[in-house]
């Protein structure tokens, strides 16, 4: 565990460094284009290769999806002086904050939302819907301890939760200090995903909205102007979608291949493939019945969460699971526990 955590320091100081080397020499005497692309190809590099250095599941993975994923796209964007890194943030800790963290600073805040008011003990009511998710999470970990005397589908319900619950906090967390520092208001990091009606509103509009709003700018903008010019603005959207989650599937397989070390199987693909797929006809459907048809929240919302945790356990979950992820994930929380045991004395009193 020491080692581990050595090497995840190690990891984030290059990354720092990496990140004042784009906002004191690049973002000022490089012009955009693909000149300023050429000059951050050295750190691509650093970005995908030291958290190979990462074997702990919940030090790996999120560095993975803030470093490889979110970090390398907004670079992509800013060498082109797009995406929220553009125009050049006015201080090196906003920059840095910016490029590696899951957060968007709100362009138009409204002015009352800072004036948001709080719960009778004081504290924020984000605190406290966080603490509950904490809670949540903690009891669906004690659940798995009777994991051999549960249903599959109920071990299937758990390990849902157990991402849902675990993202969100993760999101929470790591948008805290810069709220705090930075004293202005974020973009949502998510909107209730179990409330979904469609996957179209879990995909476009509640599940994690910082990749939305990452992949929306790089991937989806770019092959939507491309397509209007060949098949016209009525169908641009539709290749535009199935780019979309393509790319999404593909940064998934790279985050498994950090997790698990072995070669892609390419099932999450075309897991994202087949919602892809399903996006676009749930879109199309939408448009022919407009104003003459359509799902009551009540059957919608279980429907969108039933095909979302069939079609997981189909193509989502198996490679994991298959390469004992779970069960790593799982017993690193007592691991976690006895390295702080040990290293807080006071605790054995």
């Amino acid at each position: 565990m020491e080692e581990e955590l050595k090497n995840f320091i190690k990891v984030w100081i290059t990354t720092i460094l990496c990140l004042c080397y784009c906002h004191y020499i690049v973002s000022r005497l490089i012009p955009k284009g693909l000149l300023r692309l050429i000059s951050l190809l050295p750190v691509f590099y650093l970005f995908i290769t030291t958290p190979l250095t990462l074997h702990s599941f919940h030090l790996c993975g999120p560095t993975i999806f803030f470093l490889v994923w979110l970090g390398i796209f907004k670079l992509l964007l800013f060498s082109f002086n797009l995406g929220p890194l553009s125009p050049p943030q006015p201080s090196l800790f906003h920059f840095i904050s910016i490029a590696c963290l899951p957060i968007k600073i709100k362009q138009n805040p409204n002015p009352k939302s800072t004036q948001k008011p709080r719960n009778p003990i004081g504290l924020p009511n984000k605190s406290i819907v966080v603490a509950v998710k904490a809670l949540l999470l903690g009891l669906v970990i004690h659940s798995y301890e009777y994991r051999p005397h549960l249903h599959p589908y109920v071990i299937l319900t758990l390990y849902c939760c157990h991402m849902y619950l675990a993202l969100d906090i993760l999101l929470a967390l790591s948008a805290t200090p810069a709220r705090a520092l930075f004293g202005v208001e974020l973009e949502p990091q998510s909107d209730e995903p179990y409330l979904s009606t469609s996957l179209q509103d879990f995909w476009g509009r509640r599940w994690n909205l910082m990749v939305t709003n990452i992949l929306r700018p790089s991937v989806y903008d770019p092959i939507r102007r491309v397509s209007a010019r060949v098949v016209g603005a009525r169908w641009a959207r539709l290749p535009a979608v199935m780019a979309t989650f393509a790319v999404s599937g593909l940064m998934h397989e790279v985050i498994y291949y950090y997790i698990t070390r072995v070669q892609p199987t390419w099932e999450v693909t075309w897991f994202f493939v087949l919602h892809g797929v399903c996006v676009v006809v749930e879109v199309e459907v939408k448009k022919a019945v407009t104003g003459r048809w359509g799902l009551h929240p009540v059957v919608s919302r279980p429907l969108t969460l039933v095909f979302l945790a069939v079609t997981g356990n189909w193509l989502f979950f198996p490679q994991l699971i298959r390469n004992g992820v779970d069960t790593k994930a799982i017993g690193e929380y007592a691991i976690m526990v006895d390295f702080v045991k040990a290293n807080l004395p006071h605790l054995h009193r």
